[in-house]
């Protein structure tokens, strides 16, 4: 079986998103955790993607979203460090 790009990019974003989620329910990364946070970005930008292959803009636009949202997080992260 062959996968398509945007099989594989779903793919791979759901299983990062994932692990970040079950990370944080075993309690070993709160949302604050610099690796959730990464973890978080990098998956929803992966699934975003992989969305934007496949042409489901409802996908398009929750991924982009959770980016972003995670990019803000992110932002926050580096402020609150300083």
């Amino acid at each position: 079986m062959k996968l398509s790009l945007g099989e594989i990019l779903g793919s791979v974003g759901v299983a990062i998103l994932l692990l970040a989620f079950l990370m944080n329910l075993l309690k070993k990364w709160q949302q604050d955790n610099l690796r959730y946070i990464l973890l978080n970005i990098i998956g929803a930008a992966l699934s975003c993607a992989s969305s934007i292959v496949i042409h489901f803009l409802p996908f398009i636009i929750l991924e982009a979203t959770w980016t972003i949202v995670s990019i803000l997080a992110l932002i926050k992260f580096f402020k609150h460090r300083g």
